[in-house]
């Protein structure tokens, strides 16, 4: 399994969300939702309100979610007059029937009751799942909910929602989107990217040092259709199992999907262009090596020297996640080529910031991200359809008119909140984002290379054959009992086995060092490293 860095945040030992007290008691039998959603209010003003479904069966005062406040934009218990204030509102608790089918997530408050009373026990911990006793998927009404995604290169925002008909001062009715729960999923494409790399390296350097030359093969080589590079192919696989795995913990109904292409040309350019430009591009009439003379002044970049013979250079290394484009290119002579090799250009012309100020103006931003969009955007649509949900895809424009419109800053997850048709002039839109995002990160599952090389390749030590050692694997979440020593007491974290049992145990304040015989497992391993952060809203 992979092992998870020392400052890798854990998953707490109790819910994410703030510890809020609830005075409501729980649901009764003839409910028709366990988890409080979808219980029909009485009329205002004869002096009951439904908060959530609970009621009180003598008195006369409404009760309410929380006995301090409510939130600001919860959605769950309107003020009198029927109107709703966007805000941010706690996240909900995914919910699971008696049979695993999924349920509408309620409140933290809500799920702390249910555990409370024996009616509902713990089936996950990360994100955090629970699973009723006492009432199947048949006797719950269960409305559904949307899934919204905004895909990125380097993370997605994900984002449960919910619909409701609320009526505006004027009695108007509208449709309310309500967020519930927000994810951020962050790719290891880069990781994956830099690990082949690598891999290619130490075959090319063994295979040039051992055997004659010999041509590339890659021409013979056959690919299926669709085929997409694994640091690209990671991003379809990663959001696709996150949405399949959200589909088994919620009653997801339709998914939405942030669909955009980007106009590398365009990009490349930094201008608006028309059909006439899109034929010329900065080569038109021209080849590298003429385009480099005449752009530097038959000169070396590095040194200014003339009248010697240049060579083309790569400003950013490739090494360094460099590309080959004509603005990351420029001349040196032979000996500052040499000179200079992989290192960066920052550090080569440290003492000349002169000469290293006019090179980074001819540097731009690698198109690396955007070819990356355009790539997977028709295979992950494609992807999600595989889910048997409905599958709607939507512009970047739209999302970003939802976001401007609800006054929200531009994340992933607020994104993929304001993903879809949102009909602004009725009074529709958003009314609760949820407070806290829970960060999803890849990080594999380990590796199949069954020696650690050096930095030529070479073997260098044998890794283990086996990746569970005393019942415990890396990555796995556990609660450790230590007695005695520095970090004495219950402490819960994510492990990092030894074949000794003396496993490595992360801890939100440190790493420490338990045996395997003070382990209690909590949830194995996925693939996946889970922490928490707040929503930024301003």
């Amino acid at each position: 399994m992979t092992t998870f860095p020392a400052g890798q945040q854990t998953h707490r030992a109790v819910l994410p969300q703030q510890p809020a007290l609830e005075s409501a008691r729980a649901d009764t039998p003839g409910s028709r939702d366990e988890t409080a959603h979808g219980h029909p209010a009485p009329a205002r003003g004869t002096g009951r309100e439904h908060g959530r479904g609970e009621t009180d069966g003598d008195s006369t005062q409404p009760r309410r979610r929380h006995a301090a406040k409510a939130e600001n934009g919860d959605g769950d218990v309107p003020p009198p007059n029927n109107t709703y204030s966007g805000g941010t509102g706690t996240g909900r608790v995914f919910v699971l029937a008696k049979g695993g089918e999924p349920l509408m997530p309620c409140h933290p408050a809500r799920a702390r009751e249910l555990l409370t009373n024996g009616r509902a026990v713990v089936a996950r911990r990360t994100p955090f799942t629970i699973r009723l006793k006492d009432r199947t998927d048949a006797e719950s009404a269960v409305e559904g909910v949307q899934l919204r995604i905004d895909p990125g290169s380097k993370g997605t925002g994900i984002a449960l929602t919910d619909t409701k008909q609320e009526s505006t001062p004027a009695g108007t009715p509208v449709t309310v989107r309500r967020g519930l729960v927000s994810i951020e999923l962050r790719h290891r494409g880069q990781q994956i990217h830099r690990a082949m790399g690598q891999r290619a390296g130490y075959r090319h350097r063994r295979r040039s040092a051992n055997c004659r030359y010999r041509a590339r093969r890659s021409h013979n080589r056959t690919r299926p259709k669709g085929w997409l590079p694994p640091s690209v192919q990671h991003r379809v696989d990663t959001t696709l199992a996150t949405a399949h795995r959200l589909a088994r913990y919620a009653p997801v109904t339709e998914i939405h999907i942030e669909q955009v292409a980007f106009d590398t040309h365009a990009m490349t350019a930094d201008r608006d262009l028309t059909a006439t430009d899109y034929r010329n591009g900065t080569l038109a009439g021209s080849e590298i090596r003429a385009y480099l003379l005449a752009t530097w002044g038959r000169t070396c970049a590095y040194c200014g020297a003339s009248g010697v013979p240049l060579n083309i250079d790569h400003i950013q290394p490739l090494s360094h996640g460099g590309s080959s484009r004509i603005s990351n290119l420029t001349l040196a002579c032979i000996s500052c080529n040499q000179a200079k090799g992989s290192t960066p250009v920052e550090k080569f012309l440290a003492h000349h910031p002169t000469r290293l100020a006019a090179i980074r103006a001819q540097i731009k931003a690698p198109l690396r991200d955007a070819a990356v969009m355009n790539a997977t955007r028709q295979l992950l649509t494609v992807a999600l359809a595989t889910l048997g949900k409905p599958v709607q895809t939507w512009s970047g424009g739209r999302t970003k008119w939802n976001r401007t419109a609800m006054g929200l800053p531009k994340t992933h997850t607020l994104d993929a909140l304001c993903v879809g048709q949102l009909d602004h002039e009725a009074g529709a839109g958003t009314v609760r984002v949820p407070q806290q995002v829970h960060v999803v990160t890849a990080t594999g599952r380990g590796s199949y290379a069954r020696t650690t090389p050096d930095r030529y390749g070479f073997p260098r030590l044998a890794r283990a054959r086996q990746k569970r050692h005393h019942g415990f694997a890396t990555g796995d979440l556990v609660r450790a009992s230590i007695s005695k020593g520095k970090w004495a007491g219950v402490r819960t974290g994510r492990i990092s086995v030894r074949a000794s049992g003396k496993h490595s145990l992360s801890t939100p304040v440190g790493r420490c060092t338990v045996s395997h015989r003070n382990l209690r497992l909590l949830q194995r391993a996925d693939g996946y490293a889970y922490s928490y952060r707040q929503e930024v809203t301003e």
